[in-house]
C-alpha cells in the first residue's frame, strides 16, 4: 500500500499549490487528479484558457476598430478561427505540463484517477482501466474544485446549449450568442464572440450585471459593453430553453411581468458553478456538507473528521483560483506548526473584459448594510495623460474609507490594466492604510496608476487634482 504524509484529492490551482507547499515543509506528499492534465477547470477550461481567447480577440477588435485612431491602416482583416484555438490549445499545454514538472521537481507522486474515501486515512483511485491503487495518509485535503451549474429546466446538450467548457471550443463564430447569467464567465466569453462578429446578448436575473461588485462598477461596465453592441436583459427570469434543429428559442419575464422571446443559434448557460462533492464517498467518513453540497469547515479550513480539510471552491466562499491557493498554502503551513493567515475581506475580484473590472474589500452597498459611516472618492480615467495616450479613457476609480479614521475599506477600478492595479490596493489595505496614507505616495506620471492616487485625494478633502 501507498502511504502519505499529505494526500490531495484534486490537482487545480488550490491542490497543486498545496501540494508543492507541504513538499517544501518536508512532507511526503501525494495528488490525486481524475483529468489526463493537471492544473484543474483553471488551467484545462478556465483561467488560462479564457484569457487566451480573450487576448486574441481583443487583438482582432483593437485591429478592426481602434488601430486607425493610431494612424495604422489594415484591409481585409480577418481570423482564423481554427489558428486561435490551436493557439488557445498550446496555452493551456505548456501551463499543464509546466505543473506536472513542478509535481516531479517536488517529488510528488501523481496518481491519475477518481478518488474515493475508504475511510478517513484511506482512499481508493479508480484509474480509466478500472484498475484501483489504495493509499494511506495522515492527512488528506479535499481539492476537488467545482463544475458549470445549470437551470434545472434547460437541457445542456454541449452543441448550441453550452456551458463554459463547450464555449471555450468552438469550431464556428456563433451568428447570436444568447448568454444566461451576467456574471465574469459570462460577461468575458460573451466578450469574447462579441470582438469576433456574434451578435450576443445577455440576460440577467438580479438588476444589475456582475451582481457581487460594487454597483457603481455594474453600472459602468454595462455601459461600456453596449457600446461595444452587447445588448443586455437584467431583472428578467429565463422560464424556458428549448432547441429547434440549430436555434434555440428562450422565453423569459421582465420585472414588469413583460415575456421576452429571443433566438439565437447558441445559448451559453452561466449562472453559475457548483462544488465537485458527489462520488467522493463522503458517507463512508461522515463529511458534513451544507445545503448547497459545500464542505463544511471551520476557521482552520478542517471538517468534522480531524484529520481531513477541505479547501477551495467545494467550500463557502469566492470561487477563485488565488482564493483556493492562498487556502492550500495555509492548510499546509498551519499543519507545519507556522501561524499563517487569510483575510477573507482582500481576496480581489476580476472581470477581465476590457476594460477590466477589478476590487477589493466592501463595497458601498455592503457598507451602508452594515451601518458603517464610510467617505467616498472618485476619479475619472479619462482625466489621465496616460488614458488618453492610449485611447483606454473608460473607467474610474472608486474608493471607500472609513468617515472617522480615513482608513480604506473598498477600492473598485474599471479601467486599463485594472486587474493588475488592484494588487497595490490589496497590500495597502492588508497593512491597513488610509485613504491620507496613499494620497502622499509619489506616483510615476504618466501611468493609469495615479487614478489611485487622485481618487485617494479626492476622499481626503476632496482635493484632487485633475478632476
Amino acid at each position: 500500500m501507498n502511504s502519505f504524509d499529505v494526500t490531495i484529492i484534486g490537482a487545480g490551482p488550490g491542490g497543486y499549490v498545496s501540494a508543492i507547499r507541504f513538499a517544501q515543509l518536508g512532507f511526503t506528499v501525494a495528488i490525486i487528479e481524475k483529468r489526463k492534465t493537471l492544473g484543474g477547470t483553471c488551467a484545462n477550461v478556465g483561467c488560462i484558457p479564457s484569457k487566451a481567447l480573450l487576448d486574441s480577440s481583443e487583438h482582432f477588435y483593437d485591429l478592426n476598430k481602434k488601430f486607425s485612431e493610431h494612424g495604422i491602416i489594415a484591409e481585409n482583416i480577418s481570423f482564423d478561427m481554427a489558428k486561435m484555438m490551436e493557439r488557445k490549445n498550446q496555452v493551456v499545454d505548456s501551463n499543464t505540463k509546466g505543473i506536472e514538472y513542478l509535481m516531479d521537481k517536488n517529488k510528488i507522486k501523481v496518481f491519475k484517477g477518481t478518488a474515493s474515501f475508504k475511510d478517513s486515512t484511506h482512499i481508493s483511485v479508480k484509474n480509466e482501466e478500472g484498475s484501483i491503487e489504495e493509499i494511506e495518509s495522515k492527512h488528506i485535503i479535499i481539492a476537488t474544485g467545482s463544475e458549470p451549474a445549470g437551470l434545472p429546466f434547460v437541457t445542456i446538450d454541449s452543441e448550441r446549449i453550452i456551458t463554459s467548457t463547450e464555449a471555450l471550443n468552438l469550431k464556428e463564430i456563433p451568428k447570436h450568442m444568447i448568454v444566461i447569467g451576467a456574471g465574469a464567465i459570462g460577461i468575458e466569453l460573451g466578450s469574447v464572440y462579441l470582438r469576433l462578429g456574434s451578435e450576443v446578448t445577455v440576460v440577467e436575473y438580479a438588476d444589475s450585471i456582475t451582481p457581487t461588485m460594487d454597483k457603481s462598477l455594474s453600472k459602468e461596465l454595462q455601459r461600456v459593453l453596449k457600446k461595444q453592441g452587447m445588448k443586455f436583459y437584467t431583472s428578467t427570469q429565463v422560464k424556458e430553453v428549448k432547441r429547434e434543429g440549430d436555434t434555440v428559442n428562450i422565453t423569459a419575464i421582465d420585472a414588469n411581468n413583460k415575456e421576452i422571446n429571443l433566438s439565437g443559434d447558441y445559448c451559453l448557460v452561466a449562472v453559475g458553478r457548483k462544488p465537485n462533492t458527489e462520488n467522493l464517498g463522503v458517507e463512508n467518513i461522515g463529511l458534513q456538507l451544507d445545503n448547497k453540497g459545500r464542505i463544511m469547515v471551520n476557521k482552520n479550513l478542517q471538517t468534522n473528521v480531524s484529520n481531513i480539510y477541505a479547501i477551495g471552491d467545494v467550500i463557502e466562499g469566492p470561487m477563485l483560483a488565488h482564493k483556493a491557493e492562498d487556502e492550500g498554502m495555509f492548510i499546509a503551513e498551519q499543519i507545519a506548526g507556522q501561524k499563517p493567515h487569510i483575510n477573507y475581506n482582500l481576496i480581489p475580484g476580476v472581470v477581465y473584459t476590457w476594460p477590466e473590472v477589478a476590487a477589493v474589500g466592501k463595497t458601498e452597498e455592503e457598507l451602508k448594510n452594515q451601518n458603517i459611516d464610510y467617505k467616498v472618492g472618485q476619479f475619472s480615467m479619462r482625466a489621465l495623460g496616460r488614458s488618453r495616450a492610449s485611447g483606454d479613457i473608460d473607467g474610474f476609480v472608486k474608493v471607500l474609507a472609513d468617515k472617522n479614521t480615513d482608513e480604506v475599506l473598498g477600492v473598485h477600478i474599471i479601467g486599463a490594466r485594472a486587474a493588475d492595479l488592484i494588487t497595490e490596493m490589496v497590500i495597502a489595505m492588508e497593512y491597513r492604510a488610509s485613504a491620507e496614507d496613499l494620497a502622499r505616495i509619489c506616483y510615476a506620471h504618466p501611468t493609469y496608476s495615479e487614478g489611485i492616487k487622485e481618487a485617494m485625494m479626492d476622499v481626503t478633502q476632496k482635493r484632487s487634482i485633475h478632476s
